[in-house]
């Protein structure tokens, strides 16, 4: 299993979607998606989650940044 990280390359904001997608092997817009309607029907709940998630999960590493790009 891989471990959970901000994307580097594929954020909006901060990353956290690009890097649940990457995690979870599905497109990152489907993540988006979600997030901003349970956002909206959760009264800010999913919202505040998302920040708090922004803060704790650690940003991808260099290395792995670099590696993607080098494996063509």
């Amino acid at each position: 299993m891989t471990k959970l990280f901000r994307s580097e390359r594929d954020k909006k904001l901060t990353g956290l979607c690009g890097g649940l997608a990457r995690t979870l092997n599905i497109d990152a817009t489907l993540i988006r998606l979600l997030v901003a309607v349970t956002a909206v029907f959760s009264f800010g709940t999913v919202a505040l989650i998302y920040i708090v998630a922004s803060l704790i999960v650690p940003k991808e590493p260099i290395t792995s940044f670099t590696d993607d790009y080098h494996s063509f």
